[in-house]
């Protein structure tokens, strides 16, 4: 193969979304694709209403919403319009492919992942999966069937997927995550208003998952921020969640006894430049979305995951314990969280070797050309199947 053809414009169609941590490493995946070559043509197929249909136009991409959903775990009368927004959404997707012609369509999860891929797969167009957790669920299960390539993060998956068509790529993740140098912590520590004579902890969750970790941190100040005298706290508290969490905080502020650790407790709904939260953070709490684990790898973070219930086939858990039998992270249960998290994350900011030692240990673990690698494998894919 030339140069030229390594090198070659593509029509590639990326579908999937609903969170961060399935929209980012879609947009790197895009990124690395326009990097080899601008004129690579891409279209983001995304589910209407969703954070992808709103965060993909702001990084420059095209996107196109399905009318497809998620099934309610509570009885609600939009279960029953789902049947309907299905099969709208395979139509939707056929007509997709018949416009736009792509040479390849990439699955990165989320609702509308299912009706793409599997139109493209009837229509004989080439799909990857970009399979983030280490534990795959149902519908890219049954799409691995006739996906070409199945690209993943932890080993042990041909349980889930035909093992010839495993790729070990890890997972895409934003710019400029990597270790914090004396230089950028600082910078870091500027930039956020920070003490440099304190210790920081950094807590964050997604715009709809944050919801026990800010009941934990809620508990924690109201108890008066114990242990928190030389601690200040970056703390995402998410979209949905802002104004309960503005409100807490402003009657906090009001009381004649709040205590002074209030002054260093700083929230948002989202954090921007996560590469400096991170260079800030000497612990970091977490859910344990593949996306997360995969940027705190490459930050060398002393993390404390707190996987979420809510999601399907209990990934999460999974996620974590693989860096927590590692000894790359510690781990606290949803439902113990509210009254443990924040003591925990206190004793282990007082104990400088432990953070040292989880340190190492996850950067082990770091994939950094994840995106790359993952272009790599679609360009291999359109070669072989003469795109």
């Amino acid at each position: 193969m030339d140069k030229t053809s390594e090198n070659r414009p593509l029509r590639v169609i990326i579908s999937g979304g609903g969170t961060g941590g399935h929209i980012f490493p879609a947009l790197s995946i895009a990124d690395s694709l326009r990097e080899r070559n601008p004129q690579t043509e891409i279209l983001f197929v995304g589910a209407d209403g969703r954070m992808e249909m709103e965060k993909v136009p702001a990084a420059g991409y095209r996107i196109t919403g399905l009318p497809v959903a998620g099934l309610q775990r509570s009885l609600s009368p939009s279960n029953l319009l789902l049947p309907f927004k299905i099969l709208k959404s395979i139509s939707m997707a056929g007509k997709i492919i018949r416009d736009f012609k792509p040479d390849i369509a990439v699955g990165v999860g989320g609702y509308a992942s299912a009706p793409m891929l599997w139109s493209a797969q009837r229509r004989g167009i080439p799909t990857l999966i970009q399979e983030q957790n280490g534990y795959a669920g149902l519908t890219n299960r049954i799409l691995g069937k006739k996906a070409d390539r199945i690209c993943v993060a932890y080993p042990g998956m041909e349980k889930f997927f035909p093992k010839e068509r495993i790729v070990m790529t890890g997972n895409p993740i934003r710019k400029g995550i990597v270790p914090a140098t004396d230089e950028t912590r600082a910078e870091a520590l500027k930039y956020y208003g920070l003490d440099p004579q304190k210790k920081h902890l950094f807590i964050v969750g997604g715009s709809l998952g944050s919801g026990t970790l800010n009941l934990s941190v809620r508990k924690w100040i109201e108890k008066g921020c114990p242990e928190g005298e030389n601690l200040e706290v970056l703390w995402q508290c998410g979209r949905y969640y802002r104004p309960g969490v503005d409100a807490f905080m402003e009657e906090i502020r009001k009381r004649p006894d709040a205590p002074a650790c209030i002054a260093g407790i700083r929230h948002f709904d989202f954090i921007q430049r996560m590469d400096l939260a991170y260079a800030a953070a000497d612990v970091v709490i977490s859910r344990s979305g593949a996306s997360s684990i995969s940027e705190l790898c490459a930050a060398g973070k002393a993390v404390i995951f707190v996987p979420s219930p809510n999601v399907a086939e209990d990934h999460q858990r999974h996620n974590a314990m693989a860096l927590v039998n590692r000894n790359a992270a510690m781990i606290v249960m949803d439902d113990k969280a509210p009254d443990e998290l924040m003591d925990k994350a206190s004793a282990l900011l007082e104990d400088t070797d432990r953070i040292r030692e989880m340190e190492k240990n996850i950067l082990t673990l770091a994939i950094r050309d994840a995106a790359d690698r993952i272009v790599a494998e679609i360009y291999g894919i359109t070669d072989r199947n003469g795109k």
